[in-house]
């Protein structure tokens, strides 16, 4: 069976997007709905997100989402004239990064988690209303960065958003039947692990 929501981590330039990419035309081919929530703040993001787009197949689905990603694809859904088999959000880091700087130049640590988590909250949300009944149901892939394994920032605004990523990761993480760690464009199969499948 496919898995209702994978969540796919790993650091920069892990190839955790294009792993993403392809799990996704394998699950859904051309019916897929691409949620991207970063944002052309400057030209170098610009080319970015072009560059981005270009490496997608013309026939996916796109939906610009920076913050309120589950009402927004609840939404979108509602309109959509054609079915969908997947719904690609890529990526967290760019959405909690979004969601603390409309809060000001430095938010409260607790309530900028909070703001975060209430995100994450109302993208699960999204998945589980839908993805029921389970003969329509979605499969849902999103991408992260794990920023826990570097240098602590000598910022404090790095320093919030690092944590607060972080546990928005660990909320998505325990939501998700599938969890895949990209390192130098390898998966790395976290959850479920072999002992879980020797249990079932």
């Amino acid at each position: 069976m496919i898995p209702r929501l994978t969540l796919i981590l790993g650091g920069a330039r892990s190839g955790k997007s294009a792993y993403a990419q392809r799990l996704a035309w394998e699950r859904g081919g051309d019916r897929v709905l691409y949620v991207a929530t970063a944002q052309a703040s400057d030209e170098e993001m610009a080319a970015r997100i072009a560059a981005h787009r270009a490496e997608r197949p013309s026939t996916w689905h796109t939906l610009e989402a920076s913050r309120a990603v589950g009402p927004s694809v609840r939404q979108w859904l509602a309109t959509a004239t054609t079915p969908l088999a997947v719904v690609v959000v890529d990526c967290l880091t760019l959405l909690v990064s979004n969601v603390l700087i409309a809060m000001g130049e430095l938010p409260d640590p607790v309530q900028g988690e909070m703001a975060a988590l209430a995100e994450a909250d109302q993208l699960l949300a999204a998945v589980d209303e839908l993805t029921s009944p389970l003969e329509a149901r979605l499969s849902w892939i999103v991408v992260s960065n794990e920023v826990g394994m570097g240098l602590v920032p000598p910022y404090p605004l790095g320093r919030v958003y690092r944590d607060a990523l972080g546990r928005v990761n660990q909320r998505i993480a325990a939501a998700a039947d599938e969890v895949l760690l990209l390192v130098a464009g390898l998966p790395w199969r976290l959850k479920p692990t072999p002992w879980d499948d020797r249990r079932c």
